[in-house]
């Protein structure tokens, strides 16, 4: 494989996942908007956000099997033009059933891409033999920036959703299909030889994955704590304006930028492990601020060091499924991607529930306890600095097929 052939594959999946972060960004900052168009009851609302994940929990696992039929870049080139026109479904339709189909295809696409990317992302990083995934996530990050800002301005001059909408999926959609003729997915039936063994011969057994899996939950429980509970944590419980309330998760999302920036360099450097269990102890410090911060500048001090915690998990444990399992990196990627949804489902309830049982900056702690968990399970993220640490050559590539 030639070195601009991986050069342009590499780009042109960072393509999808910074098209992905936009649409993700433009539907779920535009909730509120959703609900007034479609009339949806405050009562029936919980019920349309859990089929999103719910449903891209089962894209998911399709695409699991669909994999062994047709590559990962197949699934991805109509994965992600189905994401977009879902969007612009959710945007265009004025009934309830028009919502409900929308948001059901917009989470059964959702599913596919978020699995067939990750698998390609996997498939580049073990074939480049260095760390690369958390430069995809870092493009995902700038898209949902991109996307956030946007669902801003388009609430702040009134636009309907299908103005909003429109624009954006008429660029993406047509940049993502051309982007798509560049794809590079793994070699078939290659896997890696360390030290002379074939690191690829072991199956895909779920209870290795499960580390991994419950890690990817805790992460995403974090994360989907910051999304849906930041602005209300620093108006209603540390006193902040409403404007002011707005400006933890903007600053969140660009620490999580900047860490998958560079989180790369420090993998190469430090290897995984040492990344995993930095950005887990910033990550629940941040956690810890939060809970006990006397007013909003110290709380969004909080939520800083939690986007430059969280932002090196979740890409790190995908690339840990794709070691562990190198023969069958594509179900494993799968698979764990099934707990990216299984912790946005459990996050935001927790807390909810919790906040109005306890308090909420006892519900902080909740969090802050699992995601320090990652640490018992941060072995699961080792080999990194033994085949793609800095200084070490690329791992050697045999075809047992």
């Amino acid at each position: 494989m030639t070195d601009a052939r991986l050069r342009h594959g590499r780009a042109s999946l960072a393509v999808s996942f910074f098209a992905q972060g936009m649409a993700f960004a433009l539907l779920v900052t535009r909730i509120p908007a959703i609900q007034d168009r479609y009339g949806i009851s405050d009562g029936l609302l919980p019920a349309f956000l859990a089929a999103v994940p719910i449903l891209a929990g089962v894209g998911s696992v399709c695409t699991e099997h669909l994999v062994k039929r047709v590559r990962p870049s197949v699934v991805l080139r109509f994965a992600q033009p189905a994401v977009l026109l879902a969007l612009l479904g959710a945007g265009a339709g004025d009934r309830m059933w028009q919502a409900a189909l929308s948001l059901g295809a917009f989470g059964l696409a959702v599913g596919a891409l978020d699995a067939s990317m990750n698998m390609l992302g996997v498939s580049l990083q073990r074939t480049y033999g260095r760390s690369i995934m958390l430069g995809f996530h870092a493009s995902y990050s700038l898209g949902g920036i991109g996307g956030a800002s946007l669902a801003w301005a388009g609430a702040h001059w009134h636009l309907s959703l299908l103005v909003s909408y429109l624009p954006v999926v008429a660029v993406l959609l047509p940049v993502c299909l051309v982007a798509s003729r560049w794809y590079v997915d793994g070699e078939p039936g290659a896997v890696e030889v360390v030290d002379g063994d074939v690191a690829g011969a072991k199956p895909l057994v779920f209870r290795l994955l499960l580390p991994l899996c419950l890690v990817m939950s805790f992460a995403y429980i974090g994360d989907s704590t910051v999304s849906n509970w930041s602005a209300k944590y620093l108006q209603d419980t540390l006193g902040s304006s409403e404007q002011l309330s707005t400006v933890p998760y903007n600053v969140y999302m660009v620490t999580t930028l900047l860490g998958r920036a560079a989180g790369d360099f420090g993998v190469r450097r430090f290897g995984a492990v040492a990344v995993v269990r930095v950005g887990t102890v910033l990550a629940a410090l941040g956690f810890a601020v939060v809970a006990i911060a006397p007013g909003p500048w110290v709380g969004m001090a909080g939520f800083t060091l939690l986007g430059f915690g969280l932002c090196v998990i979740v890409p790190q444990t995908f690339a840990a499924a794709g070691r562990l399992f190198p023969g069958a990196s594509d179900a494993a990627v799968a698979r764990l991607n099934i707990f990216n949804y299984v912790g946005f489902l459990v996050g935001s309830p927790l807390v909810g529930a919790l906040g109005d049982a306890w308090s909420y900056r006892g519900a902080m702690l909740v969090p802050m306890v699992l995601v320090l968990l990652t640490l018992v399970y941060a072995r699961s993220f080792g080999s990194e600095g033994a085949r793609y640490g800095g200084g070490h050559e690329r791992p050697r590539t045999v075809d047992v097929g």
